[in-house]
């Protein structure tokens, strides 16, 4: 007996995921079940680029504003709350369309998930409390000490990852980057058709850019200010997300908006180069131009859905033309 077929969009920040995911969806009657870290999130609408009702209205969406911006969702979470909605769509007898920039998250629902000893919340509220009085920064410094592997992979401010890095350290004596190097993947339920979005460096670059613009004028500023009079904890996942970890201060009135704004553009772009070298990793992905290849991806879609039938590039793991 055949696996149940998902497709996968996996792709940077502003590759055009939400657009393309619309599209097929309402053209194969799918349903999206997010794997976006963010969008998981209530209240972080405008930051994170999250589908509007309107687009929710379109087609349904899954693992959604699921969490509140002060819980921590892990790839645990995730994959298991993952696992039960692509379940209730293939039972509904639609498609899943599987789509995020969450690389980590994508891959533990389709390769499984790393063996590390679970959360520890003693040691993890100690570290939160270090990073509050010192920095952030200087806990990524002592993870480099710790772990230096983790650390090369681990963004200075994502207070989430660097906290979960060394409590795992701490409680097993052990790095993480040596957990996930013995961790053996697993098949998926699943047959997995994954596609990844890639435009030119400069074209990505001016979409970050005017994405930027467009969340401005659309509020972000109001959005970020309400989450932070809500006297959110520092070690909150909100403020480790891009757009709201840069503009807090300015929607405070305490810095220049337009230097936040900069920063944000500035740190977008990184995230999205290291979305990129993540996906580069993985193997049998199928890299397209959202707009260029759009009727090739729906073809190849359509071939897949009925077939099970992959292109014959699907095992290409580098994007070409990529920044």
């Amino acid at each position: 007996m055949s696996r149940p077929r998902v497709v996968c969009l996996v792709g940077p920040t502003a590759s055009g995921k939400t657009a393309l995911a619309l599209e097929l969806a309402e053209r194969f009657d799918a349903e999206v079940v997010s794997a976006d870290s963010r969008q998981v999130y209530r209240g972080l609408d405008i930051g994170t680029a999250k589908p509007s009702r309107a687009e929710r209205a379109r087609v349904p969406h899954h693992l959604i504003d699921v969490a509140d911006p002060e819980d921590q969702f892990d790839v645990m979470r995730f994959r298991a709350l993952a696992r039960l909605a692509i379940d209730g769509v293939h039972a509904r007898h639609r498609p899943a369309l599987i789509v995020g920039g969450t690389g980590l998250w994508m891959r533990g629902l389709l390769r499984g998930v790393c063996s590390a000893p679970p959360g520890a919340p003693a040691v993890r509220r100690a570290l939160a409390g270090w990073a509050v009085r010192e920095g952030p920064v200087a806990l990524h410094r002592r993870l480099v000490l710790v772990d230096p592997v983790a650390a090369a992979r681990i963004h200075p401010h994502d207070m989430l990852r660097v906290v979960r890095a060394l409590e795992v350290a701490l409680v097993s004596g052990r790095r993480l980057s040596a957990w996930q190097a013995d961790h053996a993947f697993q098949d998926a339920p699943w047959d997995a058709l994954v596609i990844g979005l890639v435009r030119p460096a400069a074209e990505l670059a001016q979409r970050i850019e005017l994405r930027a613009q467009r969340m401005l004028e659309s509020g972000l500023l109001e959005e970020v200010a309400a989450l932070a009079k809500r006297g959110l904890p520092p070690a909150a996942p909100v403020w480790s997300t891009l757009g709201y970890r840069e503009l807090r201060a300015c929607a405070q009135g305490t810095a220049d908006c337009r230097s936040g704004v900069e920063a944000m553009v500035r740190a977008t772009w990184r995230f999205a180069r290291r979305q990129l070298a993540w996906f580069r990793a993985e193997p049998s992905i199928c890299w397209r131009h959202p707009e260029q290849d759009g009727p090739k991806i729906v073809a190849e879609v359509e071939r897949f859905l009925a077939a099970g039938e992959r292109p014959q590039d699907a095992r290409i793991a580098t994007p070409q033309g990529a920044g």
